[in-house]
């Protein structure tokens, strides 16, 4: 057997594989992007800047696949 036949040999496991677990994660701090310029607004303490806010928002909409909040 060559050198390389053996080292793969070696990389290989023995024995049958197990699935440890299936599943997602979802962090506890999920924000929908609909709500995220509210949020960054505020803070930042930058709420006084509303044209700029709703710029953003607007962006922020744009580029979401949400719908706007109701």
């Amino acid at each position: 057997m060559d050198v390389m036949g053996k080292i793969r040999d070696n990389q290989r496991a023995n024995g049958f594989a197990t699935i440890l677990a299936i599943g997602t994660a979802n962090p506890p701090d999920i924000m929908h992007q609909a709500e995220y310029p509210d949020f960054y607004f505020r803070i930042t303490n930058s709420e006084h800047m509303t044209d700029v806010k709703e710029k953003f928002a607007r962006i922020s909409l744009e580029n979401s696949s949400e719908s706007p909040p109701t």
